[in-house]
């Protein structure tokens, strides 16, 4: 019998690490019904989990088991149907394939599809995986308190554990070759002195200055030994300090179109639109506030709350909530500490005058103040004026302006990766 061992050391949360191993395996699958997921499911259930079905025929495992070995010859009697190389149908029937359908049966057999559950921090995991704010960029802020711990040198005192060992050696063997210049040089001076004697005839006088080197040399080479090895003033120790270092603070303009042209449906797709965004954005950035805007003949600041939930509706002025973000950006938000971004979902209906005047104030005042804006437009019909007015903005800054249109629930996902997917940076 044989026996495989596993000898790789056990973390001690074993069980989660092969979690994570097995969702990264079924990625596909999981990415799949987390999109499903999103187009069904109502706003306030957005920040749940998922239960995943992965076919059984997609998590078929490898396995070891013994084989006959060697050469075998077998006859198996009353075979007129098959051949070598034949491959056998699984048997059907009786709800073989775990649909619970079906009449019952007493034969065949089949696999249930493997089912398991996703908790909402990873379904949040995959549903923001590869997305980020676009042109994002790190501005030294006043006042900031995120700071990074770098090297700051060597310094003389400091704990054991930051001991710095290669410059503790070079400062102790720098300090014995300075303390002991004098008596290297003056011992080598004799041992010269004594080397010449040697090779003279030794009279009396040369055996007596000899004998006087001698002690003398003893007497240098004790004092050299009694030099430590290293001292406490040779040790040195790394030194880390705390640097401020420049935060991605930003801010998003949620801008939503409430006016009486957008039904029920429409605002439904919006909110579900800008629940989505919301929900990126307080998982995937420290520093970045949220400013919401209701729009329809007038514009107005809203909290969350209201933002979502009022039912406040009317006439449509778009430019009202576009000058709205422009005073507040003046007022609140300077350019040079902010990466300012806006998000926009209409249905596209403007009054008429109006919709010229909303591209010429995005385009000449808030573009050049913004790392972009996004536009989304929730009309399953024909492109209303203000799309058609955003679209020469399109063609003109296409690194800071995009738009696209929701027609169902289905497509605010894939709209949403669409508008915010990592970009790749600027060489």
């Amino acid at each position: 019998m044989s026996y495989i061992i596993d000898r790789r050391l056990n973390g001690k949360h074993k069980s989660a690490v092969n979690r994570q191993r097995f969702l990264q395996r079924y990625r596909r699958h999981i990415r799949e019904a987390v999109n499903d997921a999103v187009g069904k499911r109502s706003i306030k259930e957005m920040e749940q989990g998922e239960r995943i079905v992965i076919p059984r025929k997609d998590i078929s495992e490898p396995i070891f088991h013994h084989g006959p070995g060697g050469q075998r010859n077998i006859v198996h009697p009353g075979n007129r149907e098959f051949q070598q190389g034949d491959r056998i149908k699984r048997p059907s029937g009786g709800g073989g394939q775990g649909s619970g359908s079906g009449q019952a049966s007493d034969s065949g057999e089949g696999e249930d599809d493997f089912a398991f559950e996703i908790d909402p921090q990873e379904f949040l995991n995959f549903l923001f995986e590869d997305l980020a704010l676009p042109n994002l960029v790190k501005r030294h802020l006043e006042g900031t308190r995120t700071f990074q711990i770098r090297h700051g040198g060597i310094v003389s005192h400091g704990i054991p554990a930051k001991i710095n060992i290669v410059r503790s050696m070079r400062q102790a063997s720098m300090r014995r070759r300075a303390l002991t210049a004098a008596s290297r040089r003056k011992l080598r001076e004799l041992e010269e002195e004594r080397d010449a004697l040697l090779q003279q005839d030794q009279s009396p006088q040369r055996q007596a200055r000899l004998a006087e080197l001698d002690e003398h040399i003893e007497r240098l080479r004790r004092r050299i030994d009694r030099i430590p090895f290293i001292d406490t003033v040779d040790l040195r120790y790394n030194h880390h300090i705390k640097v401020p270092v420049p935060v991605s603070r930003a801010v998003m303009f949620c801008i939503m179109d409430v006016s009486g042209s957008m039904n029920q449906d429409m605002k439904d797709l919006a909110k579900r639109f800008f629940l989505l965004l919301y929900l990126f954005l307080q998982r995937n950035y420290q520093h970045t506030e949220v400013v919401f805007i209701r729009h329809h003949t007038s514009a107005k600041e809203v909290d969350e709350e209201e933002f979502f939930y009022s039912r406040e509706t009317g006439g449509t002025i778009v430019s009202s909530a576009l000058k709205l973000t422009r005073d507040i950006i003046k007022e609140r938000y300077p350019v040079e500490e902010w990466n300012i971004y806006g998000a926009q979902a209409s249905d596209g209906d403007n009054w008429n005058d109006d919709s010229p005047g909303c591209a010429e104030l995005l385009e000449k005042e808030l573009l050049p103040r913004m790392q972009h804006f996004s536009y989304v437009e929730v009309m399953p019909r024909a492109h209303q004026a203000l799309w058609d007015q955003y679209e020469g903005i399109m063609d003109r800054h296409p690194d800071v302006f995009s738009m696209a249109q929701i027609d169902d629930p289905a497509d605010i996902y894939p709209v949403f990766r669409q508008l915010f997917h990592k970009r790749m940076e600027a060489a």
